[in-house]
Formats: C-alpha cells, sequence, structure tokens
C-alpha cells in the first residue's frame, strides 16, 4: 500500500534515490479514490518502485511546488529528478504503461 507522506522533508527523502510514483490527491476526490485503487492493485508487480502518495489538502505547500492544480497527478520520480507525469484517472493498463515507460521496465 502507498505510504502517505506527511511532510514536505519526508517527500524530499522519499524521492531523494531509486524509482518513485507520487500520487497527489485528496480524500474528497472520487476519480482520485479511483486511481488509489488502480495503484494498490498494480503497487505489488513492481518491487523496485516506490509508490507514494501526498493529500494536497494536507500538504498545500508540495501541491504548489509541483504546480498541481487539479487532481489526481502523478509524478515519476528517478533518483529525485522528475522523470514523467500526467493527470487525471488512467486504467490500469495504461497506467503500468507509464510506469514502464517512466522507469524503462520491460
Amino acid at each position: 500500500m502507498s505510504k502517505e507522506i506527511k511532510s514536505a522533508a519526508e517527500f524530499d527523502a522519499a524521492i531523494k534515490e531509486g524509482n518513485v510514483v507520487v500520487d497527489f490527491f485528496a480524500v474528497w476526490c472520487n476519480p482520485c479514490q479511483h486511481l488509489g485503487g488502480v495503484i494498490e492493485e498494480v503497487e505489488p508487480n513492481y518491487k523496485n518502485v516506490k509508490f507514494i502518495k501526498v493529500d494536497v489538502d494536507q500538504l498545500p505547500e508540495l501541491a504548489a511546488r509541483f504546480s498541481v492544480e487539479s487532481i489526481p497527478n502523478v509524478f515519476f520520480f528517478k533518483d529525485g529528478k522528475e522523470v514523467s507525469s500526467f493527470l487525471g484517472f488512467r486504467y490500469k493498463s495504461e497506467f503500468e504503461s507509464f510506469v514502464k515507460k517512466a522507469f524503462n521496465i520491460a
């Protein structure tokens, strides 16, 4: 299950190394909840990828840092550098395509 980030410092530490998927969401957002379900289903298939989530209402400074104005908004980081992103809900197959492409997974 994706770890929910509670501070900017925790976020910075989480994305520093490796492959990281960041789900910016809100608890009141229905598409966010559906995407969260897709992420939970896909997550076990990618042992070398860390999945985290950021509640934009709890950490508005992180949402502002990444210009998140609409949700769900997903970012892909490799060793602290943003390599890809998408906005809106995605079905499982499309979400997996984003993960594979962002991190060069066959």
